[in-house]
């Protein structure tokens, strides 16, 4: 595919300084770009890449791949299509959720693109595993439930869990404004993408991620509890966790400042560790 069609396909968007370091912005279910726009004027002095997954934000539902798109291996694809669109390399990716687990699986499949990842409330695995004792915060009945909840009526499902994901109750307007987006999402592709996260499991590749990453955990996350933060981190062989104060699954939109922070403490420090090194 050429590139013009690729970043055509995703909406992709440039912000900051073209010559900086490059940032890699990567949303969550139920969004598009604009969940960053709080974030961006954190990195005036990055090369910020925005885009829409397929089905998502404001991209063309005719190109959707219901086969690609029914794992999250196909979202990785296209990741990469953006990267060698843009001719990427040291990258670093910052996915929200469900793209994190993207980014896992777009670095291990090619490392040379990244140059470090930052995990915003990842999870490898949304259903309880024991016979690994592995915690994801949900029973495969409520997973089954969620799913069948979504496919009976998609903008219900929506105005009720939205809410819930955002978890901010002092702040009830990013409720409403995470709702909006997820009604802005195309049924069709939602029910795939859902179908795709929810059922997915990716721990086995996260050892296989030589990059450095930071994964961000929030209190009171609905979706990724502690324990899957930590034992995300614990995974990687350069994990790092680091717990904001900010509630909820979106510290990107309900706290950007604290969620910047954190970002640039973490690449700051590799900085020093390069350097010293070199």
């Amino acid at each position: 595919m050429a590139s013009a069609e690729v970043l055509e396909r995703h909406r992709v968007t440039e912000h900051g300084d073209p010559d900086g370091p490059v940032l890699l912005l990567a949303h969550g279910f139920g969004a598009g770009q604009a969940a960053w726009s709080r974030l961006l004027p954190h990195f005036p002095h990055h090369r910020v890449i925005t885009f829409d997954h397929l089905g998502s934000g404001s991209t063309d539902v005719a190109v959707f791949d219901h086969e690609r798109h029914s794992t999250l291996t196909g979202y990785a694809e296209d990741v990469l299509d953006v990267c060698g669109a843009l001719d990427l390399e040291g990258v670093t990716f910052v996915g929200h959720s469900v793209s994190s687990m993207i980014g896992v699986l777009a670095a291990a499949s090619a490392p040379e693109r990244f140059s470090s990842l930052v995990l915003v409330a990842p999870s490898p695995r949304y259903v309880d595993d024991p016979s690994t004792d592995y915690v994801g915060g949900f029973s495969l009945e409520d997973i089954t439930e969620l799913l069948a909840s979504l496919d009976s009526n998609y903008y219900a499902w929506s105005a009720a869990m939205a809410p819930v994901v955002m978890g901010t109750p002092g702040a009830p307007e990013l409720g409403g404004e995470l709702t909006e987006s997820f009604l802005g999402t195309h049924p069709d592709a939602a029910h795939t993408f859902a179908r795709a996260i929810f059922l997915s499991d990716t721990r086995a590749v996260l050892p296989r991620v030589s990059a450095p990453a930071l994964v961000l955990q929030c209190r009171h996350d609905a979706l990724a509890p502690e324990q899957v933060g930590r034992s995300t981190a614990e995974a990687l062989p350069a994990g790092e966790l680091v717990h904001l104060d900010a509630t909820g699954h979106c510290p990107h939109i309900s706290a950007p400042a604290e969620t910047a922070a954190a970002v640039h403490r973490f690449l700051g420090a590799l900085e020093v560790r390069q350097t010293s090194a070199a």
